[in-house]
């Protein structure tokens, strides 16, 4: 049964056993794209985990992760240990496997939200959901992975986002990271309202945004190079200690700038296809803006993340960034 509720969702067929066991834990179907998981046996390691995919719908390699995670829960390969909410953002986009219908879902969990509309009420539906579910294991330790794949390549193929909040990251997590095969870091450097965002600044969660890899279409996915990070979701699932590997194997960066989109007359000054965490000198104009006017690198060289000159007017369009220190473990 949880190996078929990703076709559920996708199929839009509300199954008639909403509830059901595997051999290691139960089950609930909250609704289309949320799923609860309780262990039999709550292990002494566990977190209340909260795995999220397909906040954009392109994404399916994580969608294909978690389906090869649930299987070998289902098949009593990997045994359930920790209490585990399993989410699917985005199901209408996922369907058609676009980056969204409306807007994008990874700018609107702010318990502010105002915004109406399909997006907005799914950002509110998932929100409530994860407020109930830490709630509900409100003595465990709270950890949220959401993960996703980039739609350009990048000189790090597989890197996390570490969301800004007062809440700091246990320095066990930099470890478990870099032995699931990340491969970089990027430290934000305000509130940015993104789904791991939500969970680090309103639940004060571990919480990151995975990268991994390239947008694909389904079955087009390198899921051997996601293996490691397979073993980590599996572990801490489990309710165990994950694998470790020294930090400092990744590359840490924090954001310097956030490029902003002012104007409909908006351009990038870069190829399309510019690989992630590429470096600008200094003198380089890296985005003409009618209203904003020509962005330059100054003094120090950049590295651009995430560009996209398709965005909505007000939303960010590049993230540029400098090297960091490793983090000290």
């Amino acid at each position: 049964m949880l190996s078929e509720w990703l076709d559920w969702t996708l199929d839009g067929e509300r199954p008639a056993q909403r509830i059901g066991r595997f051999a290691s834990g139960s089950y609930l179907l909250h609704s289309p794209g949320i799923l609860e998981l309780t262990p039999n046996t709550q292990h002494s390691g566990a977190h209340a985990c909260v795995f999220s995919a397909a906040i954009h719908g392109n994404e399916t390699a994580p969608v294909e992760l978690l389906g090869a995670w649930l299987c070998a829960l289902e098949a009593n390969t990997v045994q359930l240990g920790a209490p585990v909410l399993v989410i699917l953002g985005n199901i209408p986009a996922l369907k058609v496997q676009q980056r969204y219908i409306t807007t994008n879902l990874n700018r609107l969990f702010n318990r502010e939200l105002t915004e109406l509309g399909e997006e907005p009420d799914r950002a509110r539906a998932l929100m409530e959901a994860v407020d109930t579910f830490y709630a509900r294991h409100h003595t465990l330790p709270k950890l949220h992975y959401d993960l996703h794949t980039a739609i350009r390549d990048s000189l790090y193929a597989r890197f996390v986002v570490e969301p800004f909040a007062e809440t700091s990251t246990d320095a066990t997590q930099w470890q478990w990271l870099a032995a699931a095969g990340m491969q970089a870091v990027l430290h934000q450097h305000q509130h940015s309202w993104t789904f791991s965002h939500y969970s680090k600044h309103y639940h004060s969660a571990q919480a990151f945004t995975f990268e991994l890899g390239r947008v694909a279409p389904f079955g087009n996915n390198d899921m051997a190079a996601l293996e490691p990070m397979l073993t980590l979701i599996s572990t801490l699932s489990a309710g165990i200690e994950p694998p470790t590997k020294p930090a400092d194997s990744m590359a840490f960066f924090r954001v310097k700038h956030e490029l902003i989109r002012q104007a409909e007359a908006f351009t990038l000054c870069f190829a399309d296809d510019l690989p992630n965490f590429s470096r600008f000198e200094p003198g380089t104009c890296l985005a003409n803006d009618s209203v904003a006017g020509d962005f330059i690198v100054e003094e120090t060289p950049l590295h651009v993340v995430f560009p996209n000159a398709n965005v909505e007017i007000g939303a960010r369009a590049a993230l540029l960034v400098v090297p960091s220190k490793p983090i000290a473990t």
